[in-house]
């Protein structure tokens, strides 16, 4: 089977679990919170703890109004319909997650025509931007949208700096293009930069704020922009089959993580900093330094790839994620703790014994 899900090595049973922040469980403070939610029917603007919910991050995100939504990834596609028509040209990092990870489902839903752009870290710059841009004619794709990622998944949780998303907007403005933020872990950009959530989104258009994955939500994500924006995403919503019923039990989680889980990320910060550290000591393993909770690695001069390297270590009772062929990736969450990573760390210089390496294999297969 190509697209069920298949867990692989580790993820289901490891007791160190680095693969992603999304596997992170409510806790029982959360659970409370949800079950004495007060409910009603969201797509009738009548639940109260949604309603809540999305004042409270339009405000956190100083936009006008917000809606709720199931994930980051209608946000994201829900903000490209509104922002841009069929045959329309969307601007994003080549490895951002509506490029790598969406299935395609921009040109599939909305027929726009996603242009990567390279730079260093999953960021580019205001140069990049008029680069890419062809000049206006009937034969060109109407530059409409720019899509930014704070943090970068693929750019190893990169911190997007204030003055460059002000310089990627303002080129973008200049050239008739709206901004949207794909706020998946923008949280975590705010806690390591010190840049308050509304300073960070000032310079966009729409904003997304994603809570299941390092503010420890099971669900939810709001998408914030100005009121006819919202009004306009509430059509996508409908027909994405995105309105919901009594959902305010989620809304509540999300409220709690607000109010609860947001300052802690700075300790998922200093655990990837630590098992980086840990890591730098391997022969062979190239780290890329983390500014947040993603630490990504090249196993190339391992002599082993990526996938090699997460089975493995599923025998030491640590999950990672293979994402490419000699690219790996660890991510920091709520239940990493101290102890964890230096089981981490352990297990990878197991694993990598120079008595395991396989002869002859640094060269790329």
């Amino acid at each position: 089977m190509m697209y069920t899900p298949q867990p692989a090595a580790g993820h289901a049973t490891a007791t160190v679990k680095l693969y992603s922040d999304t596997l992170t469980l409510p806790s029982p403070a959360m659970k409370r919170a949800m079950f004495e939610a007060e409910l009603g029917d969201e797509q009738a603007g009548l639940d109260p703890t949604v309603n809540a919910l999305c004042a409270r991050v339009a405000a956190l995100l100083g936009k006008p109004s917000a809606m709720f939504l199931p994930s980051g990834t209608m946000c994201n596609q829900i903000a490209m319909l509104v922002h841009a028509r069929p045959g329309d040209a969307i601007l994003a990092h080549k490895d951002s997650h509506i490029i790598a990870h969406e299935a395609g489902a921009a040109a599939a839903l909305g027929g726009g025509l996603v242009t990567g752009l390279a730079g260093e870290a999953g960021q580019f710059g205001p140069d990049d931007i008029q680069a890419a841009l062809r000049a206006a004619s009937r034969y060109a794709p109407e530059p409409r949208l720019l899509v930014v990622e704070q943090t970068s998944h693929l750019g190893g949780g990169s911190v997007w700096a204030l003055d460059r998303l002000h310089a990627v907007a303002d080129e973008a403005h200049r050239h008739g293009m709206a901004i949207y933020m794909d706020g998946a872990r923008l949280m975590n950009a705010v806690v390591a930069s010190g840049v308050g959530a509304r300073d960070m989104a000032a310079a966009v258009d729409s904003v997304s704020l994603c809570f299941s994955k390092g503010l420890g939500a099971p669900f939810g994500a709001v998408l914030a922009g100005s009121p006819d924006f919202i009004d306009r995403a509430w059509r996508w919503k409908q027909r994405l089959g995105g309105a919901m019923r009594q959902v305010g039990m989620y809304a509540a989680a999300c409220l709690f993580a607000l109010d609860h889980n947001v300052d802690r990320l700075a300790e998922d910060h200093r655990h990837a900093t630590r098992l980086a550290e840990g890591l730098s000591s391997l022969p062979g393993l190239r780290i890329t330094r983390p500014q947040t909770n993603i630490v990504l690695f090249d196993t190339l001069a391992t002599g082993i790839t990526s996938f090699e390297l997460r089975d493995r270590l599923a025998t030491q009772d640590v999950s990672i994620t293979a994402m490419d062929r000699y690219l790996g990736r660890a991510v920091t969450h709520l239940h990493v703790d101290t102890d964890a990573i230096e089981r981490a760390i352990a297990a990878f210089r197991n694993v990598l014994a120079p008595s395991r390496s396989v002869p002859g294999s640094a060269r790329r297969r």
